[in-house]
């Protein structure tokens, strides 16, 4: 595994090389809440076609909540491409106004468990730079794949016991970003990604890695056929994780406080 890289650079390199291209970019998302800020930040710079498949998500329901209010956020999105309204999501005057019609988010995120966020503070610092939502964004289409957790059951089987981040969270990360390689691959894309570098819970080296090494195998068995990049992210630096919870609240989204799997909300009803 890399240390010490900083993937929100290595990030801002490729976009930079990218020279006004727009290349076709499949983002695995987690939930609504968190591609929030990553489609408001890369719809401008790709073209984005985003991949829910999160089989270690408990139980079909919440699942399909999820996955409806992505599709919500989605359909937002848009309506502000096509319209060419772009006022509401511009994060420097919300975050110096506090303009968020209704919503109190310091007194919101206070109530609702966000541990470790000082949303008072992060709106005074208005630390949104580099955030954007210009005319230069475009279109987000969705794909939703199978839900399939006795799929993640077997990944995971004999890690059950494994504390929040260790084995058994990298053998999930390793089914979701496979399963999305494949689907790039099937779809033809230049880039893939996840957000789930956008959480201050996920150790975004270790996301990065396996993603860049399963690409890259991907890449080797169909070598002279089709290659899909990496993109290497972390999503949480440069405000990116509290420009999310403020997004959350200006949209009224779905928010969860645990990943979505048994385990993870079992350790969270201990807490």
């Amino acid at each position: 595994m890399q240390q010490n890289v900083n993937y929100q650079k290595e990030l801002e390199k490729v976009i930079g090389s990218l020279g006004g291209s727009k290349p076709r970019l499949l983002l695995h998302v987690c939930c609504a809440p968190c591609s929030s800020y990553c489609l408001e930040y890369l719809r401008e710079y790709f073209d984005i076609t985003v991949f829910y498949y999160n089989p270690n998500i408990t139980g079909a329901v919440e699942y399909e909540k999820r996955e409806a209010e992505e599709k919500r956020l989605i359909e937002t999105y848009n309506r502000q491409v096509v319209e060419q309204k772009f006022s509401g999501t511009n994060p420097g005057k919300q975050a110096a106004n506090e303009g968020f019609t209704g919503v109190s988010p310091c007194k919101q995120v206070a109530n609702e468990g966000f541990t470790g966020v000082s949303p008072c503070k992060q709106v005074a610092n208005e630390g949104f730079t580099g955030m954007n939502s210009t005319p230069h964004a475009g279109i987000v289409h969705i794909a939703c794949a199978e839900y399939d957790p006795e799929r993640y059951l077997e990944a995971v089987k004999g890690l059950e016991n494994e504390p929040e981040g260790g084995a058994r969270c990298v053998k999930c990360f390793e089914l979701r970003l496979r399963r999305t390689i494949e689907e790039a691959m099937k779809l033809g894309m230049d880039y893939v990604t996840t957000t789930l570098t956008i959480s201050p819970l996920k150790n975004a080296s270790l996301l990065n890695s396996i993603g860049m090494r399963l690409a890259g195998e991907y890449s080797q068995e169909n070598a002279g056929s089709h290659e899909v990049k990496w993109l290497p992210s972390d999503f949480k630096k440069k405000g990116g994780y509290q420009r999310s919870i403020v997004l959350s609240h200006e949209y009224g989204l779905y928010r969860q406080n645990y990943c979505g799997c048994a385990f993870s909300k079992r350790e969270e009803q201990k807490a």
